[in-house]
């Protein structure tokens, strides 16, 4: 089975003050660590299947 990760939700501060503007400051490290994986797998697997290509070709 997959492994389910509990990530945290990106804080966002909310004032009562009408005079001070909404923040939203998103943290995307986990996006990126994500995307890095996939583009390393994604890489890997069509290395496979250019040698095996040639392998049985």
């Amino acid at each position: 089975m997959a492994k389910k990760n509990k990530r945290p939700t990106p804080a966002v501060s909310v004032t009562n003050n009408p005079t001070q503007k909404f923040e939203f400051n998103p943290d995307y490290s986990m996006i990126k660590k994500d995307l890095t994986r996939i583009g390393v797998l994604a890489g890997f697997f069509i290395t496979v299947l250019v040698v095996l290509s040639f392998i049985l070709k």
